[in-house]
């Protein structure tokens, strides 16, 4: 008997990968769908949920009334309250001082109570009086957000920035904490709705504007030590050997620029042309640079692109490339040319070279509390990584020692605590006015406040930002 022929399996064995593939597909997708929601749930569902235009949050002030806003030292800076007829109102027991750090909820939303909606909308509450709420048909008491925001200091800002145009902002640098932040021209959020049309009008003053993070100003010679460390970096054997010798003028094909004051500075190294601020010394330093390096340097410091902020913020610009003229490289180095930056911005830049080259994450939240006073959540402080190596950061802040010394001993000479700082004067428009930019911090060595001043310049200006930041730093120092 001859042997009996084997079934053919091919077309099962093909069958059965067409499942497998199959099951693949499905799983790859199921596992991209829960990746997704974790994804969600962990990073983008406050931002969903905290958006004014979110019918949730309509739906949970229906049953929770919204939690208050307090400092760090306990003042309540927004609260929920009846109107003359029942009807839940927000209400902001210091009016002006607070406005841009705080907020307001009508209107689209800004700053945390923008950001915070979740937060004040979600009650934990005794449950026991949740219960009872729920039968009687009161409303439960959201959370409160705790800021990081010193009442003390947010006033002596407020009051140092007078009725000047501008912006303060008030931090700690070793951990990113923002303990005041004014904004200039201002508005009493309590008649926000009221005055909406006029705020907004075209010809308004842009009092909505937070110019702390929002407002981009040509840095002036702040600008400088970045400038100075796009220097050092592209001649890291050498730098320390750099010299120029100042003779007021620096004569670009036929262009002069001087420096100010009608200065001569002589001879002078790295650390003394910023301390002297040089500007045909910056001038000299930035025609030799590389371009494509600056512009590197620069963007590692966070130019051109998003900053570590929880808050609404504008990002600064450097524009210099290959295709760069000789007089805007020029105009760049000293701080003028077509560089805008922030003031906040300015602020975490110093505070890096405060903290050994170390950027903290700024932040204005501390903690979420119920109304009975539990702690919900903590927002601890958060590094963002090395700005600058420390070396680097002790060259710049040995030189911004020298400044506060020589070029500011007028205003802080015979005070018993020291300050590091640099100012910038930026000219703009055609009137000759000029904004007056003052970044600092204090003490020298293990600094516990950094301050940032900006004060715009026109006929109104009646101060300079160095006068507002001593005024500040005297409220700090004198409790």
């Amino acid at each position: 008997m001859g042997k009996k022929k084997t079934k053919q399996r091919k077309p099962v064995r093909a069958a059965n990968r067409g499942i497998v593939v199959t099951a693949y597909i499905f799983l790859a997708a199921f596992a991209g769908l829960i990746a997704y929601m974790v994804y969600f749930n962990i990073v983008r569902a406050d931002d969903v949920i905290n958006n004014s235009y979110n019918k949730r949050q309509g739906i949970l002030a229906e049953k929770i009334t919204r939690g208050q806003i307090l400092t760090s030292d306990g003042n309540v800076i927004a609260a929920t309250v009846k109107d003359a007829d029942g009807n839940d109102i927000r209400y902001y027991p210091y009016n002006n001082l607070f406005t841009h750090a705080v907020g307001y909820i009508n209107n689209g939303g800004y700053g945390i109570e923008s950001r915070g909606c979740y937060y004040m909308l979600t009650s934990n509450q005794n449950p026991f009086e949740q219960i009872v709420n729920d039968i009687t048909g009161e409303k439960s008491m959201g959370d409160s957000l705790v800021t990081t925001l010193d009442s003390g200091l947010q006033q002596a800002a407020y009051d140092a920035l007078g009725s000047n145009r501008g912006a303060v902002i008030v931090t700690e640098p070793s951990t990113g904490k923002i303990l005041a932040m004014v904004s200039k021209p201002d508005f009493n959020p309590n008649t926000l709705e009221a005055n909406w049309d006029e705020i907004t009008a075209e010809n308004a003053d842009s009092v909505l504007i937070n110019r702390a993070s929002q407002g981009l100003y040509p840095p002036g010679s702040t600008f400088k030590l970045v400038t100075a460390l796009a220097y050092i970096r592209q001649n890291p054997g050498d730098f320390s050997d750099y010299r120029y010798t100042c003779a007021n003028v620096y004569d670009l094909d036929g262009h002069k620029i001087s420096c100010a004051f009608g200065a001569s500075h002589g001879e002078v190294d790295i650390r003394q042309s910023i301390v002297d601020s040089c500007n045909t010394s910056f001038i000299n330093m930035g025609l030799s640079l590389d371009i494509d390096g600056y512009r590197d340097t620069a963007q590692k410091l966070l130019f051109n692109g998003k900053l570590p902020l929880d808050m609404e913020y504008n990002e600064s610009s450097f524009v210099l490339d290959g295709e760069s003229g000789e007089w805007e490289i020029a105009q760049t180095s000293f701080g003028q040319g077509q560089t805008l930056v922030t003031p906040m911005h300015l602020a975490m830049l110093c505070n890096a070279i405060g903290n050994g080259g170390v950027l903290m994450k700024p932040y204005l939240t501390d903690r979420v509390e119920s109304v009975n006073g539990v702690v919900i959540k903590s927002f601890r402080p958060e590094e963002y990584g090395s700005l600058m190596t420390e070396e680097e950061a002790e060259i710049l802040k040995d030189a911004m020692t020298g400044v506060g010394q020589t070029s500011f001993d007028w205003l802080f000479g015979g005070q018993e605590y020291g300050v590091v700082c640099k100012s910038g004067t930026a000219q703009y428009g055609t009137q000759g006015y000029e904004h007056s930019f003052f970044i600092s911090f204090s003490p020298v060595d293990c600094p516990e406040i950094s301050v940032t001043v900006l004060i715009e310049g026109g006929p109104q200006r009646n101060t300079s930002a160095a006068e507002a930041a001593k005024l500040i730093y005297d409220y700090y120092y004198s409790r």
